[in-house]
């Protein structure tokens, strides 16, 4: 297995693409992680991180569209999962660059 801090950058990076594309930052990851996990040190842990984030973040946004009909609820969960989404890929990119293990708060653990 060789190391390829910059592939692990871009993985976590191309969830970004959910901003452009709508579907694009599951499904880039997702191929990335199945197709590297066994050549590149460290792929397979920072891959699952992704996928589970990606998994518990939807998941998440299933439960906040039946609150927006209480009091806009779901509005201010929806907004926070926005802000998610947009500064952890950037926080554990610039982490998987310094060789550290991702951490992806409010993420259910559905692939060990």
């Amino acid at each position: 297995m060789k190391e390829d801090k910059q592939l692990l950058v871009i993985t976590h990076l191309t969830q970004l693409l959910d901003f452009v594309t709508g579907i694009g930052g599951f499904i880039v990851p997702l191929v990335l992680w199945l197709t590297k996990k066994d050549e590149i040190v460290d792929m397979d842990a920072h891959g699952k991180a992704i996928i589970n984030f990606r998994i518990s973040m939807f998941i998440y946004i299933l439960i906040c569209i039946p609150l927006i009909l209480l009091l806009g609820l779901g509005i201010i969960g929806l907004i926070a999962i926005g802000i998610f989404y947009l500064i952890f890929p950037i926080i554990n990119a610039i982490k998987a660059s310094n060789n550290e293990a991702p951490n992806y708060p409010f993420s259910i653990q559905f692939i060990k």
